[in-house]
């Protein structure tokens, strides 16, 4: 399988990080315990948690945010890098074959770069409504990362904040755009 979602949802994420402006750090975001500083960290640091955790095969004792502050430096660049290095983890042969272990259970590597898709994606559009950019990215993949979620994310991954992965499933507006659909479905108020 490609890594083309996984490509578009780290594309997506860029175009959002670019536009975010430095006097915007302190900023609120949808995800209630983080600032946007946070969410930057989160995002630049999962790129690069996700293709370490591709390549060893275990990524039990981090999640990305433990790597350090970017926004005092060129976190594009290291997002860059990290994505590019993601993408070639996850399209090495038989890395959607075999398992990785994560924090939270040991998943097979396709379902881990599902996760990987939809995080990055996710945290584009909180970042992209903390920092009052356009929500509505990239419709024909977010269509499909809310078809993936809907199977797969069920009661017992909800909570509060910092107790569980996913908030409770929030209604989006009529008319909402494909992304602020998976954004409530995640649990965030559109």
């Amino acid at each position: 399988m490609s890594t083309q979602g996984l490509e578009q949802a780290f594309a997506v994420s860029r175009g959002v990080l670019e536009n975010v402006q430095a006097n915007q750090m302190d900023d609120d975001t949808p995800c209630k315990s983080w600032k946007v500083r946070d969410l930057v960290n989160h995002i630049v640091g999962g790129v690069q948690w996700f293709g370490a955790s591709m390549d060893s095969g275990d990524g039990s004792d981090a999640t990305g945010d433990e790597i350090g502050d970017y926004t005092g430096g060129d976190y594009l660049a290291v997002f860059d890098d990290g994505a590019k290095n993601a993408v070639a983890a996850f399209g090495k042969p038989g890395a959607l074959e075999k398992t990785v272990t994560l924090p939270f259970g040991e998943f097979p590597g396709m379902a881990f770069m599902g996760l990987a898709t939809t995080d990055t994606f996710t945290h584009a559009w909180d970042l992209a409504k903390a920092t009052g950019q356009s929500t509505n990215l990239d419709p024909d993949l977010a269509a499909q990362l809310l078809v993936g979620a809907q199977a797969a994310i069920g009661d017992a991954w909800r909570g509060p904040d910092k107790k569980a992965p996913f908030g409770p499933k929030q209604d989006a507006p009529a008319g909402a755009s494909p992304a602020d659909q998976l954004a409530a479905f995640l649990g965030r108020k559109v």
